[in-house]
């Protein structure tokens, strides 16, 4: 049986917004867990065949939660995940390539192969007040994070990763 596993941070409801659409498609195609940044373990990560990694990009890095799961599982799960597939989804204020290029160096040493280029989300908040408010995400992105959702998820069933 394959899994993906989706593991996500989000304070604003953005990014909880984007890995929940891809967690539903995706539940549809194989055993899909979605799990908070904060709640994810090494073992969580064992046990799956696929990762779909989502965090929002806070001053043009990862945001600390989600740099704080990859910190916390990085050398418990070392040489022990290699090769298996991964795509990345940030919700970002203007342009997200910082923290997608963090990820995908973590990514890099655990030596997981990326089979989606990052799904940038571009919410164009650039007030302190827009930052700090609650997102929605709009629909058509939110399709764009199902259909990478269902790809993960049948990639992996079909063992094409």
């Amino acid at each position: 049986m394959t899994k993906l596993l989706i593991v996500y941070h989000s304070r604003t409801g953005g990014t909880r917004q984007m890995a929940e659409a891809a967690f539903d498609a995706a539940q549809a195609e194989t055993e899909t867990v979605l799990k908070r940044a904060a709640e994810a373990t090494p073992d969580d990560l064992l046990a799956a065949s696929g990762y779909l990694f989502a965090g929002p990009e806070n001053l043009a890095a990862l945001s600390g939660e989600m740099k704080e799961f990859f910190d916390r599982c990085y050398y418990p799960v070392l040489g022990r995940i290699e090769g298996r597939p991964y795509a990345l989804m940030i919700s970002a204020g203007s342009d997200g390539t910082g923290a997608a290029r963090q990820a995908a160096r973590i990514a890099t040493g655990w030596r997981l192969r990326e089979v989606q280029p990052p799904l940038i989300v571009n919410t164009d908040a650039q007030t302190p007040e827009d930052i700090l408010a609650e997102k929605t995400i709009p629909e058509a992105e939110l399709e764009k994070c199902r259909e990478l959702g269902a790809a993960l998820g049948a990639g992996l069933k079909m063992g094409v990763f």
